[in-house]
């Protein structure tokens, strides 16, 4: 005969030889996989382990006392019908099949609910007080073999027939004992696979808690090289722009270098702010809230203004947008910096690839559609529509030359997305550009 190894090789080795063998194979592993995931399945997987035990100990109940003896099968059947309850209350149901093995004569009933008694679980507070101990599982073991040992009626007890006696305590010791240590092996082993989970869990914890100390080492790494090389460089330019506004006497180019330097301090403060939020440990958010900078609708005057570009700006007051200052919620704070943040990259943009181009900048309060799939009621919210359109480039302007890693508009995008709005961005027929942003309030 072939062992389960050679018989698999083969198995294998005609599979490969027989590519429409192997195919029919895998068709039956996945239908038996579908079946088993059934709600039939998975009920008969439920109730089988609970009806298959009452079924055997009835058949042993008949085939040992017959129809005949009214008493024996009585409290044999009672016994085995009482092993429906025995996860429930399984010490309850193993005293109550004693009679049937004192009485009947039967052995699947209260060896069953022996096992069941040992591979009790003993989880949750309840569970620990009811859960068999040794002491308890001790005195059970020795009822049953008191049961199995004295026979009914106890008068038939011979003391003198010592080796009829001997096998037949022998018979009930293994009897009591082969059952309880299945039940431990099988309890010991559903606490070993329980801690190994554990174990699982809490490896699976310290690695995601590794891994953002590592992030957190790698921000604080990016704060230190961010502050020693942008830091150093915009200072430079700062100073050297003071030098020039100090130094010259053109009107124009004293003006130009002071919104250079205003311009340089302004990026120091948020480069100083955006290394507070690296430097946050664990991105707390409240922290991060506290340091980061709060640019809202306030500020898009100075902000265009110190673009350098020819911008045409139709503004939206203040109060149109929620209140002013700390008066506004905190969802409108978080869309009014959305915005600005949108026209400070399309700006940007305009610089680099649109030189020259004559921008129009536009931010209104507008009832937006909600998503499809929403209830009626809730299809108008009020939020901000803003909207860059700039033009051709001037042919004989000249562009500044500016590095760009094609992120700008990606950012916005999800930023966009993130408040439940939308952005798009697309080219004119005029060959200039449109970047128009939906945000609603609410969503920060």
């Amino acid at each position: 005969m072939r062992s389960d190894g050679e018989a698999g090789r083969v198995g294998a080795a005609r599979d490969a030889t027989d590519p429409g063998r192997a195919a029919a194979r895998a068709r039956l592993r996945r239908g038996v996989r579908r079946l088993l995931r059934t709600p039939l399945a998975g009920r008969l997987r439920r109730i089988v382990p609970v009806v298959v035990p009452v079924l055997l100990a009835i058949a042993d109940a008949l085939l040992v006392n017959g129809l005949e003896m009214a008493l024996e099968l009585g409290v044999s059947v009672v016994a085995a019908t009482a092993l429906l309850l025995r996860r429930r209350w399984p010490l309850l149901v193993f005293l109550v099949t004693l009679p049937g093995l004192y009485i009947g004569y039967i052995w699947f009933a209260p060896m069953i609910a022996l096992y069941t008694l040992a591979a009790s679980p003993a989880a949750g507070p309840v569970r620990r007080r009811c859960a068999p101990g040794p002491a308890r599982l001790g005195v059970c073991a020795l009822l049953l073999v008191a049961a199995h040992f004295l026979p009914y009626p106890i008068s038939d007890f011979e003391p003198t027939a010592y080796r009829e006696n001997t096998l037949v305590l022998i018979d009930a010791c293994v009897t009591s004992a082969a059952p309880i240590a299945l039940g431990l092996l099988v309890r010991t082993r559903r606490e070993l696979a329980s801690r190994i989970e554990d174990l699982t869990r809490s490896m699976r914890r310290e690695d995601r808690l590794l891994a953002e100390r590592v992030k957190a080492t790698e921000r604080a790494r990016l704060a230190r090289e961010m502050h020693d090389v942008v830091a150093h460089q915009v200072s430079l330019i700062s100073l050297q722009a003071g030098a020039v506004q100090v130094s010259t006497e053109d009107e124009t180019a004293r003006n130009g270098a002071r919104t250079i330097r205003e311009l340089s301090v302004r990026t120091l403060e948020e480069l100083r702010h955006m290394v507070g939020v690296l430097r946050a440990a664990g991105g707390d958010a409240r922290v991060a809230g506290e340091l980061a900078p709060q640019p809202d609708l306030d500020e898009l005057p100075r902000l265009i203004e110190m673009s350098a570009l020819d911008v045409t700006y139709e503004g939206l007051a203040a109060a149109h947008a929620g209140g002013s200052g700390a008066g506004r919620s905190r969802g409108a704070r978080t869309v009014e910096r959305a915005a600005f943040r949108t026209v400070q990259e399309a700006l940007t943009n305009v610089r680099k690839h649109a030189p020259g181009a004559r921008v129009r900048v536009r931010v209104d309060a507008v009832e937006l559609g909600a998503p499809a799939g929403t209830d009626a009621a809730e299809r108008a919210r009020e939020g901000l529509r803003v909207e860059i359109r700039n033009g051709p480039p001037d042919a004989t302007a000249t562009g500044p030359g500016l590095p760009g890693g094609g992120h700008g508009l990606v950012g916005l995008r999800e930023r966009a997305q993130s408040l439940g709005g939308t952005l798009e961005a697309r080219p004119t027929s005029e060959g200039g550009f449109v970047v128009r942003a939906e945000l609603p309030y609410g969503a920060g």
